[in-house]
């Protein structure tokens, strides 16, 4: 794309802006111009993404100049050293000036001078700090990240008040410019893992990001039709600040609220900040807890659908496994339904007004349920234990592994249907096969069980005391291992 120099010519500048953005054409982008000491000076803005009563600030700033200065010939200088805000940079080239116009920024332009001042006073709409919803504790900080990417840098920069992290700004689309911020502490971060992320975001090719994170995931991974999330999404504050103390970094795309935490493994999927606001022993209970929910929302209904199917496979003492009457369709259907089902509520539940959520929520367990038990469609077993497999999909942090466990259910169930139990160990093997070949950013998406690694193992069991946590976990390559100071021993 061509550079188009800033002009000396304020006028031709200004036809530049009236053709490229369509001032005087679209109602919010703003134009005023004043006269310094008998210079031109124009000003460019975007109505709603500044704030106006800065706008004012400098417009009278620099109309009282007129009174307090004389030298003609040192208008830029004056101008210069007499905005009042701590943000101003120079620009070269009216399609920078174009891209920080658009982006929220007051563009200054001079008569005579071949430069401009950008002065950054973006007041982007949005919500102010809250909880998320999706990450929610019983004890800790109620703050999560919003739309705004200025405000999201700010609240790490509020928990990581280190001069080694660095936020380094980039655009994504030809026509969108959106901010994407890369964030890591210089000192920890791996250079390569850091270089990587760079060329990626720099290699994008595309008119918008519209959808904000969702496509820049997809360009990274280039995953195609792998349903595992191999990039950690977070709403929260200090989940994100304490992903980069470990090495990792962050990617934020201004318009969302959530944060893409890389590189990244199953495990991390399976964490949450409840596990660490609550006693080690405690935080300990709730992680297994959860990692028996996730098991039986993978396991549960194709190894049931297994007994079903050849009850000799059952101990005498489990022998009351299994449906008590033959129903109407076939137990395998009858699980297809139960899970497409319970899909169906959770669809609902997210698209019905939250007046009414609960009424709907009534509806479907009582009514549906016990009128699809009393015509024959659906068992109580089957009702029973997709509602414990649905329980357990909720049970997990990442909404995105939980679907994906939910297509990986499926699979299980109709291979077990198909081939009994060969179809049932099969699979199952195809499906861990699959996890371990699954890299994020070069990092095995099942460390450290595959490869395995003893120590780090033991804090993905264990919710491990902070005092007893020395060192950096070593898929993430970091250049400081040590996560405290250590001492020199005594001579």
């Amino acid at each position: 794309m061509s550079k188009y120099p800033i002009s000396a010519k304020i006028d031709e500048n200004s036809r530049f802006f009236k053709e490229r953005v369509g001032i005087d054409v679209s109602y919010d982008v703003g134009f005023r111009e004043v006269v310094l000491l008998k210079t031109r000076i124009q000003l460019y803005y975007v109505n709603g993404l500044v704030d106006s009563l800065i706008i004012q600030q400098i417009l009278k700033e620099l109309v009282d100049l007129n009174e307090k200065e004389r030298e003609r010939d040192k208008a830029s200088e004056i101008v210069k050293n007499r905005i009042l805000h701590q943000q101003l940079s120079t620009i070269k080239t009216l399609d920078e000036a174009v891209d920080q116009v658009l982006s929220g920024l007051i563009v200054i332009l001079i008569d005579g001078e071949k430069f401009g001042f950008a002065v950054d006073v973006r007041s982007y709409p949005g919500r102010q700090p809250e909880e998320p919803d999706t990450e929610r504790v019983i004890r800790g900080s109620r703050d999560g990240y919003t739309e705004n990417i200025v405000l999201n840098t700010s609240l790490t920069r509020r928990r990581i008040r280190d001069a080694r992290l660095r936020n380094e700004m980039l655009k994504v689309g030809e026509r969108s410019k959106t901010d994407v911020c890369l964030s890591y502490i210089k000192d920890i971060a791996d250079d390569g893992l850091v270089d990587l992320l760079k060329k990626k975001i720099r290699k994008i090719d595309i008119d918008g990001i519209t959808m904000a994170e969702k496509p820049l995931e997809e360009f990274f991974v280039e995953r195609k039709w792998n349903p595992f999330p191999l990039i950690r999404f977070t709403e929260r504050p200090d989940v994100a600040s304490n992903h980069l103390l470990e090495g990792h970094a962050l990617i934020t795309v201004d318009t969302s609220p959530s944060v893409m935490v890389v590189p990244t493994t199953y495990f991390h999927h399976t964490q949450h900040a409840e596990e660490f606001r609550q006693a080690p022993i405690i935080g300990t209970f709730i992680r297994w807890i959860r990692f028996l929910a996730i098991f039986l929302s993978l396991f549960l209904l194709p190894t049931w659908l297994l007994f079903v199917m050849d009850p000799t496979l059952l101990p005498p003492e489990l022998s009351f496994i299994g449906p008590n009457k033959e129903g109407n369709i076939p137990i395998v259907a009858q699980l297809i339904l139960g899970v497409v089902g319970m899909e169906f509520l959770r669809m609902a539940a997210i698209h019905t007004p939250t007046a009414l959520s609960t009424a709907m929520g009534l509806i479907a367990a009582v009514l549906i349920g016990q009128i699809a038990i009393d015509v024959g469609l659906l068992s109580p077993e089957v009702i029973l234990y997709t509602a414990i497999g649905s329980i357990g999909t909720y049970v997990t942090p990442s909404y995105e592994l939980s679907v994906a466990n939910k297509m990986a259910t499926l699979y299980l169930i109709i291979a077990t249907a198909l081939f009994g139990i060969y179809g049932y160990v099969i699979s199952i093997t195809v499906l861990l096969l699959f996890l371990i070949s699954l890299k994020s950013f070069k990092a095995p998406y099942f460390w450290p069980l595959i490869p395995f690694n003893p120590k780090a193992m033991v804090r993905i069991l264990f919710r491990v005391p902070t005092p007893f946590v020395h060192t950096r976990p070593s898929i993430v390559h970091p250049k400081n291992v040590f996560t405290q100071p250590q001492k020199e021993s005594v001579k």
